[in-house]
């Protein structure tokens, strides 16, 4: 069976995106970066990878991507409907936007859970979480894995890790990275 992992830059404070739900502050810049495009090239949006020498790099750990609505119109504001071609399969959650722009691209409205128990019964590798926090909220009785990101940055506010509904739930320290740049790389897996 496939897992799902949220792999995820944060803020010290907790924070995914700022307030106007970008990520654009956090450290791009770095030994934590070369480590992250080396080990996880698949992570690295389709349009930026011929900039960074990934143009041909085969995905690693992950050939499917799961995204919130809000998290996918990021890329849409800079006119990409689909952000992660590389991705076997890019899925789309939203009550909102009933068909999907692209055919690359599955939109479904319906219960996130069911849908990530089908994918995770298919073949295949395992499965990314890309964002944002209230997907990661419906998902977390899923979620097998944690990989955080841990910026020397807080942020004091924008879009928190998951919404913040208490349901306490432990986790073990299966991995921990420490880079000069300052960040973190923290990963845990369900207990």
């Amino acid at each position: 069976m496939r897992k799902l992992t949220y792999l995820i830059a944060a803020t010290i404070d907790g924070f995914i995106t700022g307030p106007t739900g970008k990520p654009d502050f956090f450290l791009h810049e770095g030994d934590h970066g070369d480590f992250i495009r080396a080990e996880y090239p698949e992570i690295m949006p389709t349009h930026i990878r011929p900039l960074i020498g990934l143009a041909d790099a085969p995905n690693k750990h992950f050939d499917t991507v799961l995204q919130g609505r809000a998290t996918w119109e990021v890329g849409m504001q800079d006119g990409m409907t689909n952000a992660y071609q590389h991705m076997r399969r890019n899925v789309v959650f939203s009550r909102s936007v009933a068909e999907s722009p692209d055919p690359t691209v599955e939109f479904v409205a319906t219960d996130p859970i069911e849908r990530v128990r089908e994918l995770k019964r298919e073949e295949g590798m395992g499965i990314w979480l890309c964002g944002g926090g209230k997907l990661a909220e419906a998902l977390r009785p899923e979620i097998d894995e944690l990989m955080i990101k841990l910026h020397p940055i807080v942020a004091g506010a924008g879009t928190p890790l998951f919404s913040r509904e208490f349901s306490p739930e432990l986790f073990d320290l299966a991995d921990t990275e420490v880079f000069d740049s300052g960040v973190i790389h923290l990963t845990y897996t369900k207990r």
